[in-house]
């Protein structure tokens, strides 16, 4: 379920600055297959991931972490 929260917030953070599925693994260095698979929540992003996604997209890297209720 994490995963998938996760997931939806990549997304969400990427549309909102305005960067493709492809701009953003160029980014990233990885391939559009890796991204697509994290962002559909069937692939879990690593730590190097997530640190170079915040910063690419320029936002705190807790803001892709769903916070506890």
């Amino acid at each position: 379920m994490e995963s998938y929260a996760i997931a939806q917030r990549i997304r969400a953070f990427r549309k909102l600055k305005g960067f493709t599925q492809t701009e953003l693994a160029d980014q990233l260095d990885v391939s559009i297959a890796v991204l697509g698979a994290i962002e559909r929540g069937t692939r879990s992003p690593d730590a190097q991931i997530i640190s170079k996604i915040s910063e690419v997209l320029g936002i705190d890297p807790e803001e892709l972490f769903p916070t506890a209720k």
